[in-house]
């Protein structure tokens, strides 16, 4: 729709014969029309403005390190850079926008550089490991063989990790069995329970997030087998790690249960439900895939530990598969105890172990995603299915319960009744 301005001329009114005035004509001129901003996608003139701030930028900063400051180092290069590459194209942004455009614009050049140092961090470190650990990664010895029978001499192509595998897949697998059901459960009561004792629960277990991973193998290394007397097994490491997991869990689950709408559990008691059906049925379904990342960021922060398992398990060089006895090593020790040889193939057997736990942390990751489901309210194909076949045999069972009886066939008169026998 085109906006009409209304301009009068310059002519004066007029006087008509006999004392009318007739005022003059009115002009319509169409406004020019408002210029709207594009919030997705780039026009030609951002590209622009993105490509001239870039290599002003690594041109003021090639003159500065070059010429006119004692500058050096590519992480000092690279900083420089970033910083009048702002400066700059925020000039040439306010040259054609206003101040709430250019402040949009810096705003998201500013989040975008902070998504592409996090990517190229991420992808240097895992770049560094698989470049490192390459050698060992292609020998097949490496997953089916332990380090029982290999020397630190030995080639890259005699001994494995096999027994660091099998280590932390059971010592995690405790673990879990552990955490799982008793930090959700906490998290339960402290989300849906109105208690005194619920606020010194959450003061505990935010105090355990910074609890340091050493002092969780002391503890469990002074309780579990100075003072109990039990030996130093991959149990124990299970127990140390899960102490590591436990808050990390609480903490996630209770943000995830919070974000649940009150609205529904409103409507769970408004028809007569118990609060132990409120939650089984209405609280943790909607929750289902945030309390599955709380599961992954508990199992993030167990399965890297290192000093819990090197104190309550100790290191081996032999598969045990038994958890209540002997030691038991992890991947990230065997990880540890590789790297800090001087033998190269060692070093490399080191950067593949780490390699592979990165692997197994990516499989536990996607069988968390798959079993927490889509969000509330998205289902699957199967779902889906499985509810219009529920519904047509609930259709079908509700047309025949209210459908009408059939009518009873009439009495004949005088049918069960004694006749009377004339007098």
């Amino acid at each position: 729709m085109t906006a009409v301005t209304l301009e009068p001329p310059a002519a004066p009114e007029t006087a008509a014969p006999g004392g009318t005035t007739v005022l003059p004509d009115i002009v319509a001129t169409a406004a020019p029309p408002n210029r709207l901003r594009t919030l997705s996608g780039m026009s030609r003139a951002d590209v622009l403005d993105l490509g001239g701030a870039l290599l002003s930028s690594v041109c003021l900063t090639l003159l500065l390190f070059g010429k006119l400051a004692p500058l050096s180092g590519p992480l000092g290069f690279v900083f420089v850079t970033w910083l009048a590459f702002l400066a700059i194209y925020a000039v040439l942004v306010s040259m054609d926008e206003s101040r709430p455009v250019v402040v949009d614009k810096v705003m998201s050049a500013v989040m975008v550089s902070a998504w592409a140092a996090a990517v190229v961090a991420l992808a240097s470190v895992i770049i560094f490991t698989l470049w490192k650990g390459k050698d060992a990664l292609l020998t097949s010895n490496l997953y089916t063989q332990d380090m029982s029978l290999a020397g630190p001499a030995d080639p890259i192509t005699k001994g494995g990790i096999s027994h660091a595998i099998v280590g932390t897949l059971i010592i995690m697998g405790i673990a879990i069995v552990f955490t799982v059901p008793l930090g959700l459960a906490c998290a339960v009561f402290l989300n849906e329970t109105h208690n005194r004792f619920a606020r010194f629960v959450r003061t505990v277990v935010d105090a355990m997030t910074a609890l340091p991973s050493i002092l969780a193998g002391l503890f469990i290394f002074a309780t579990w087998i100075l003072i109990l007397g039990f030996q130093r097994s991959g149990l124990a490491a299970a127990i140390a790690v899960s102490i590591m997991m436990l808050p990390i869990i609480i903490r996630s689950a209770d943000v995830v249960l919070r974000l649940v709408p009150g609205n529904l559990r409103e409507a769970s008691a408004a028809v007569g439900a118990p609060e132990w059906r409120t939650v089984r049925h209405v609280v943790l379904p909607t929750a289902r895939s945030g309390l599955a990342t709380a599961v992954i960021l508990g199992i993030a922060r167990g399965i890297g530990e290192t000093a819990p398992v090197l104190l309550t398990s100790g290191f081996a060089a032999s598969l045990n598969t038994n958890p209540t006895a002997n030691p038991m090593v992890s991947l990230p020790l065997a990880t540890f105890e590789f790297v800090r040889s001087p033998q190269p193939a060692l070093v490399a057997r080191g950067f593949a172990t780490a390699a592979v736990l990165m692997v197994i942390v990516l499989v536990l990751f996607a069988l968390a995603r798959i079993l927490g489901g889509r969000q509330a309210g998205q289902l699957g194909k199967r779902q889906a299915k499985r509810i219009r076949a529920r519904s047509a045999r609930d259709l079908s069972r509700f047309e025949a319960a209210h459908q009408d009886p059939p009518p009873d066939p009439v009495a004949p008169i005088g049918f069960g009744l004694a006749q009377e026998s004339p007098s």
